[in-house]
């Protein structure tokens, strides 16, 4: 035990310190290690009950606020729903209005229609009897000159028959007659021509048989002869023959240049010729003409003369006019700008004010006129009598401004109704901002309040108002003074019960 007891108080070496250190360590790194998961346990499940509670907090706010837009949204909606309700009341009363004046116009016109109809067709009704009475005596008047006409041409058809049926018996007769002398005299001439035909033939037959004869005679002779003559000139003249040929086709080719040549020349003399008289007749005429040229080149140079003056003046007038209209021009571009300018102020200011429209000026963008038909028809005939022909034709070149002017007559309308409601308002405002003031310094004490006058200031059951000295006596014939009461505003009230 002794030995023990002193291997246990033997002190330890490095490695062995170190080794505990380690362990040490290791050990307090594994407590860390649970501490840190347990902390972050208790945080996951802390955050998972807060991410719970959000979450439902969360829908409960939705729930309200849900709620609380609803009826946000519903009060918003009846107010619209008012607004829309009153301007279709408002269209349904004009509507009505337009509707029982257009049917008082359509019974007057359906009235004026029924007398017209009834005048039209008591007029078509005296037309018509005019027209059957008319027609009567034409008809009359034409069946009587239809039946002597007829009888005028049953007469004349009767006579025209008459002579053609006898005309035509005449030329019959002529016709068999003219016939007969025909068929005689064809029968006479046949007999001539045949017998006339048969001694010529045997004539003809005499003489040809003869002349056959005496031909085939000659014939033979002078075929011998021109045998022997062909022999001994083809035998005397084969050398001339050759040259005579070669010669007749020079010959014939130089007959045949000549020929061309004499046509070259005859037809140079006649171009000659024609350019001599063509050269004659262009003098002639070239004199007259530069006669005529030299008369028209004087007047042209006397019209340049003047055209050079014309042009001159007018190029002065024409500086004059463009340096007017450079100044006219530049006013004109300078002013077109400031409406351009105007024009996009006021198509800024339109969609400025396009946002604040209401739904009334959207459904109803221009209003309809007030006036009963009687008080417009009297103003129409007002403005026709008083209107002339220039200031008719001007107003015609507007009449598409006339949404825009009912538009702006409207907003200068709105625009005076809000002054006088402001003025009003600012009326208002300061007798409410003197009650507020009196109210305030009534329930405020400073010097300024304590200089002033102030009824509920009492000291000692004293105020600082002024006492009258005595009480006068009212006679009967006075007036009563006006009694005070005590006002108490009632948030002040509500403030203190709840």
């Amino acid at each position: 035990m002794s030995k023990k007891g002193k291997k246990a108080k033997m002190p330890l070496s490095d490695e062995e310190q170190l080794l505990l250190f380690q362990q040490k360590l290791l050990a307090e790194e594994e407590m860390a290690k649970k501490k840190e998961r347990l902390l972050s346990q208790f945080l996951k499940d802390k955050l998972a009950k807060e991410e719970h509670n959000s979450a439902l907090n969360l829908y409960k706010i939705n729930t309200q606020w849900r709620t609380v837009l609803r009826e946000v949204k519903t009060r918003e909606l009846h107010k619209d729903i008012e607004i829309l309700s009153q301007t279709f009341e408002r269209v349904v009363d004009c509507k009505d209005s337009v509707i029982k004046s257009l049917a008082t116009d359509l019974s007057e016109a359906e009235e004026q229609y029924a007398h017209a109809l009834r005048s039209h067709l008591h007029s078509i009704d005296q037309l018509l009897a005019l027209q059957r009475s008319r027609l009567n005596l034409l008809e009359e008047s034409y069946n009587m000159e239809l039946e002597a006409l007829t009888k005028e041409f049953e007469t004349e058809r009767k006579t025209i028959i008459d002579q053609h049926e006898k005309e035509i018996h005449y030329l019959q007769d002529v016709f068999m007659a003219m016939e007969q002398n025909y068929i005689d005299s064809e029968y006479e001439s046949k007999l001539e021509f045949q017998s006339m035909w048969d001694d010529l033939k045997n004539k003809n037959l005499e003489e040809k048989h003869f002349l056959r004869l005496h031909l085939e005679n000659t014939v033979e002779d002078l075929w011998r002869r021109f045998q022997d003559a062909l022999k001994n000139y083809t035998d005397a003249t084969e050398d001339q023959k050759i040259a005579f040929e070669t010669l007749k086709v020079k010959d014939e080719r130089s007959s045949k240049e000549i020929e061309a040549q004499m046509k070259k020349i005859q037809k140079l003399q006649d171009s000659i010729i024609i350019l001599r008289g063509k050269i004659m007749v262009h003098s002639h005429e070239n004199e007259d003409r530069n006669q005529y040229i030299r008369k028209d080149k004087e007047l042209v140079l006397a019209q340049l003369r003047k055209l050079k003056a014309q042009r001159s003046h007018a190029r002065e007038i024409s500086q004059e006019n463009l340096v007017k209209l450079t100044l006219e021009s530049n006013a004109t571009l300078k002013a077109l700008r400031k409406i351009v300018d105007k024009g996009e102020k006021i198509l800024k200011l339109a969609e400025i004010c396009r946002k604040f429209e209401t739904e009334e000026e959207k459904v109803l963008p221009f209003y309809s006129s007030v006036l009963t038909p009687k008080e417009q028809a009297e103003i129409e005939e007002i403005y026709r009598e008083e209107l002339t022909e220039e200031l008719s034709k001007v107003i015609v070149n507007y009449t598409g401004m006339e949404n825009f002017w009912k538009r702006y007559n409207k907003v200068k309308l709105e625009q005076l109704s809000l002054q006088q409601r402001r003025a009003q308002l600012l009326e208002i405002n300061g007798k409410l901002r003197e009650m507020l003031k009196q109210y305030l310094d009534g329930i405020s004490v400073s010097d300024e309040v304590l200089s002033q006058l102030n009824p509920l200031f009492i000291v000692n059951h004293r105020s600082n108002l002024p006492q009258p000295l005595s009480t006068p006596t009212t006679q009967p014939g006075d007036r009563q003074p006006p009694t005070t009461y005590n006002i108490i505003e009632a948030a002040h009230v509500i403030s203190h019960i709840l």
